[in-house]
């Protein structure tokens, strides 16, 4: 059942999410070569309790950290720990908060130091799939228009979009329906109205889509061991067009 929500029950969600953009802000200040994943997730729950939310993603059907970091081949879904940030490296970072009983999502992938331009190129074409995403969630479009949008700037790139992942409704829950595929299929998904909101993560790869969960039974990385990227905001649906909000000042996209 998708749950559509009042404005003012959006606005709160833009409050949640300016608190996950702020922490997204200073994780991203925080990463360089040396740092650990487990004092960036130490850095980032801190931030969140100070500005009165709570990390959506700790204690999440038993998940144990506030963030998911999760390294060059790895997808979604790393758990914080020893893993040492290298030069060249990428982070794919992934932050929930929950304030006043909604929840905001957004995942950013930061390079760490310098990193190649096959790198750099991966994480332009992922942000551009996003964006193009987020260009059609416009009433009367179906989540498919999403879904399609993704899908062509990550494949006329020469990259792969991960099949086995997708984005999803969030509000009350982090996990509401519909699912947001970054795919199309014969099934065009239901159509966009005023109210819903919506999580938009393109995740793809430099290499083949194929992926495995590690023994952990959270971490998912790429079989293949390709480079990966993961971009998300979440987004309202509004008469006067998307309206992300997890951006600081809860932009409208024109």
């Amino acid at each position: 059942m998708i749950i559509r929500k009042s404005q003012q029950e959006i606005e709160i969600m833009a409050r949640a999410g300016a608190v996950v953009a702020d922490t997204l802000a200073l994780l991203e200040e925080s990463i360089a070569p040396g740092v650990t994943t487990g004092e960036l997730d130490a850095i980032a729950e801190e931030f969140i309790r100070s500005r009165g939310g709570a990390p959506t993603f700790k204690g999440y059907k038993g998940y144990p950290a506030a963030t998911c970091l999760s390294p060059n081949t790895m997808v979604v879904h790393g758990i914080p720990g020893k893993t040492t940030m290298r030069d060249g490296d990428i982070l794919s970072v992934d932050v929930g908060v929950t304030l006043d009983g909604f929840v905001a999502d957004s995942a950013w992938t930061f390079a760490v130091g310098s990193i190649s331009p096959d790198a750099q190129r991966l994480l332009d074409v992922c942000r551009a799939a996003l964006e193009a995403g987020i260009e059609q969630a416009r009433l009367g479009n179906t989540i498919g228009d999403i879904s399609q949008a993704v899908q062509a700037v990550t494949e006329g790139a020469g990259f792969s979009v991960i099949r086995s992942l997708v984005g999803h409704g969030v509000g009350r829950s982090m996990h509401e329906d519909p699912q947001v595929p970054n795919f199309v299929s014969s099934h065009r998904g239901p159509e966009l109205k005023e109210g819903m909101t919506i999580a938009i993560e393109p995740m793809i790869t430099a290499g083949a889509a194929d992926v495995y969960i590690h023994d952990d039974e959270w971490s998912i990385s790429t079989a293949d061991a390709s480079l990966a990227a993961h971009f998300e905001h979440t987004v309202a649906v509004t008469p006067d067009g998307p309206r992300i909000l997890t951006a600081k000042t809860g932009v409208l996209v024109p």
